[in-house]
């Protein structure tokens, strides 16, 4: 399985497993910058780590502090490994690339049609600087 992402924000490309998430998430309040766990108890992923995967959103919920949650993933060392989204998020998208700008190193966000997301999951995956999404092997 592969295809390929329209970039949203270039950036480091990455490798690691699919987490798909199943519901829209809000950064500010829904996940920990210290940690990059989802802290949502709502949140049907909640308790799972988003720091290191090749993250699919669906959506994202509210607050114009995502950018700055996203951000301080960046800085500590815990932002995924990739983003992958159906639609772009300018506010979250913000973050990536005031991180950028701020020399931190910063993960690829791709845009990909949502109902391509459920065949990734539970993958190991790379993604590429040119918005290759690949199934490592």
């Amino acid at each position: 399985m592969s295809a390929r992402g329209n970039i949203l924000v270039a950036g480091k490309p990455g490798q690691g497993p699919a987490l798909v998430l199943s519901a829209p998430i809000s950064f500010w309040g829904g996940v920990d910058p210290k940690s990059g766990r989802i802290a949502d108890v709502r949140h049907p992923e909640c308790g799972q780590s988003m720091s290191g995967k090749v993250l699919f959103l669906p959506g994202t919920i509210g607050s114009s502090s995502a950018s700055a949650v996203l951000m301080e993933l960046v800085h500590a060392g815990h932002a995924p490994a990739a983003l992958v989204l159906h639609e772009p998020d300018a506010i979250l998208l913000l973050g990536l690339i005031v991180a950028r700008e701020m020399g931190w190193e910063t993960p690829v966000a791709v845009r990909l049609p949502r109902e391509m997301f459920a065949a990734f999951e539970g993958r190991q995956l790379q993604v590429g600087a040119d918005g290759a999404i690949s199934v490592s092997n």
